[in-house]
């Protein structure tokens, strides 16, 4: 064997060369791993054919892109977010075709300046909070409710100040004081905690039972409506009157009548009872019997209708003979 061929074949393979093509742009394309480079042709078309190769060679190592079944995923998801896209848009636009969306408001319901004008009718299903609700101009307004209608207002806190309560059978308000006025803005009803205020001019009870007062009732003046009587009565107990100075009860085109069951007393602690009237009638006092006549008188037939008033020891009055002394005969039985 030839020993200059056995130290070529001994010899060292060649080193790996990194060579690197262009194409056509001047764009570089690597290829590695080349023991020996091949020769790059002179001509334009040999060079084409050799970058083509290598660049398919390239691609064919090397993919970019998605493949397999992330791409069917991908596809999966971006459909699905297209139906979800085109669900939602009809479901907005049928929902402002219901509600009647324009440019004014919604329905009946219109957006003006300060608020919101509701042409037709509103039913609150749960709680409405508005600080002023009003009425269109020459409208009534109308709140109705199918079991009870509350309205409260609460201070800065939220702690309850007031609370007006429209039930079935009662209307309830919770305040500290309540007022009712007129136009003019006069007080007309009052009514606290302590007292009542009534600044009417005149209280009138068309009530046929008339007005019951449970606890004691202060007046400066009680006056009957004109053509009408007026009657203080106590159906079951007794009737006072108290004044610190005095009592005046006048009626200036009619009679004044008091009755009572048992006993009538007028007292007078320190002064005296004076009866001003030019006739004064005792009806029904009981007639004494004559006593016997000590002296002789003759029978006067003008005067056999007059009699003496006579008094008893215990004050009762009675009727004596115009004649002879002021006593009865049997004292006994009138003056019991």
């Amino acid at each position: 064997m030839d020993p200059h061929s056995l130290s070529r074949s001994r010899q060292t393979p060649a080193a790996r060369t990194h060579i690197v093509y262009t194409d056509q742009k001047g764009r570089k394309i690597p290829y590695a791993d080349k023991i020996t480079p091949e020769p790059i042709l002179n001509n334009n078309e040999g060079r084409d054919t050799k970058a083509d190769s290598i660049r398919n060679s390239y691609n064919s190592q090397f993919k970019v892109g998605i493949y397999g079944w992330r791409k069917k995923c991908l596809y999966i998801l971006v459909m699905a977010l297209m139906f979800m896209m085109i669900l939602n848009l009809a479901l907005t636009l049928w929902v402002l075709k219901v509600l009647d969306f324009n440019s004014e408001g919604m329905g009946q319901l219109r957006i003006v300046p300060g608020g919101l004008q509701l042409l037709g009718q509103a039913i609150v299903l749960d709680s409405l909070f508005a600080s002023s609700i009003k009425s269109r101009r020459g409208q009534p307004i109308s709140v109705e409710s199918s079991r009870n209608f509350t309205v409260s207002t609460r201070d800065s806190h939220g702690s309850l100040q007031s609370r007006l309560y429209l039930g079935h059978d009662r209307l309830e308000v919770n305040v500290g004081r309540l007022e009712v006025r007129d136009a003019r803005g006069g007080l007309l009803l009052g009514a606290t905690q302590d007292s009542v205020t009534v600044g009417a001019d005149n209280l009138v009870v068309t009530s046929p039972a008339g007005a019951s007062f449970h606890t004691a009732v202060q007046a400066p003046l009680v006056r009957a409506p004109p053509s009408k009587q007026l009657v203080l009565e106590s159906s079951t107990r007794s009737l006072e009157m108290h004044a610190t100075q005095g009592i005046s009860m006048q009626s200036r085109a009619g009679d004044i009548s008091a009755s009572c069951l048992t006993t009538f007393r007028l007292r007078s602690v320190a002064g005296a009872i004076r009866l001003d009237a030019p006739n004064i009638y005792m009806p029904k006092l009981k007639s004494a019997l004559p006593l016997p006549p000590s002296t002789p008188h003759t029978h006067d037939p003008h005067h056999q209708n007059i009699y003496q008033l006579c008094a008893c020891a215990n004050g009762k009055l009675f009727l004596a003979p115009p004649h002879g002394v002021c006593a009865a005969r049997e004292e006994s039985l009138i003056c019991r």
